[in-house]
């Protein structure tokens, strides 16, 4: 068994990005809660809320980010990588458990007839302002460490947050538009419609997270784009060598790359140091991925290894 992959430069990048997430949260939380409350909107409520649960989970995984990045100890001589998926699936599990709750009340609110005095025109100002911001951050995260999954998690719950915003922005421009036509009456009713379309939007993020922990501590098959990054590298390390058949198998744990590479080879024209100078091939080109690849290659005479 070998370790390659991502140098420890990744490690302050992926704490740095979570930190400046957390400040973005706080800000953005205080605003959308004390928005909400002065403009008397639940859709506004609901963004500044789902930021604030947000915040908790940033420190979550800030916390879960400093565990992993300690490494090995005599408890856990592996690492400490599952708390990846684990802190992912949590916070998809809590941002889920959000949307039903404030789908639920938005229904609530348009059988007791809707509410009154929600200007779209404070909805509007509120939904440009933290879409941009929202837009911003998760750009940043984007750009910080592709291969983090709390970034990746972190990101989706800001790529949620500018669409929730967008969908409060976009509903109170049309309410603006349209109101000497329609009315006041169908504005009572604006607030919680866009409740409703903004939880629809946001349920698959949370979805997504919550099957990407399933999958990982499952310890299921690495994602197709990465499989095929490893399986395109170990063909050509095969190709060098001349070796026969191979059965690869990519799993995936946090940060963590499980591949394992059996070749069928003749009998008797390979020994051990054959099987070390393919194992150091391969793992000098899988460097470039960044991930802490755990490598196992094995050369055999024995077709069942294939199966």
């Amino acid at each position: 068994m070998g370790m390659s992959g991502r140098s420890d430069a990744h490690l302050p990048r992926e704490q740095s990005a979570l930190r400046l997430s957390l400040v973005a949260s706080a800000v953005l939380a205080v605003l959308g809660v004390g928005w909400g409350m002065v403009a008397g909107s639940q859709a506004i409520l609901l963004d500044g809320v789902y930021t604030l649960i947000g915040m908790a989970l940033t420190s979550l995984s800030l916390r879960a980010a400093r565990l992993m990045d300690a490494g090995p100890t005599p408890r856990y001589p592996f690492g400490r990588e599952s708390l990846a998926p684990l802190v992912v699936g949590m916070q998809g599990l809590v941002l889920l458990g959000t949307c039903v709750y404030a789908a639920l009340d938005a229904t609530r609110v348009i059988f007791d007839g809707g509410v009154e005095n929600v200007s779209p025109g404070s909805m509007a100002a509120y939904g440009l302002l933290t879409a941009v911001a929202a837009l911003a951050v998760h750009r940043y995260l984007r750009r910080s460490d592709p291969a983090s999954d709390l970034l990746d998690a972190e990101a989706r719950q800001w790529w949620a947050g500018a669409l929730l915003s967008l969908v409060v922005l976009t509903g109170s421009v049309l309410a603006l538009l349209f109101s000497d036509r329609l009315g006041s009456g169908p504005q009572r009713y604006l607030d919680p419609v866009l409740v409703l379309a903004a939880c629809l939007m946001l349920a698959p993020q949370p979805v997504h997270m919550i099957k990407t922990m399933a999958v990982e501590l499952l310890e299921g098959a690495a994602d197709q784009r990465v499989q095929q990054a490893v399986s395109d590298r170990i063909d050509r390390v095969g190709a060098q060598f001349g070796l026969g058949q191979s059965a690869l198998r990519v799993g995936k744990l946090g940060r963590k790359l499980y591949v394992e590479a059996d070749f069928i080879v003749e009998a008797g024209h390979w020994d051990i140091a054959d099987e070390d100078r393919v194992r150091r091939e391969i793992a000098s080109q899988l460097t470039d991925l960044p991930y802490d690849v755990w490598l196992n290659v094995e050369l055999t005479t024995d077709p069942t290894r294939l199966k």
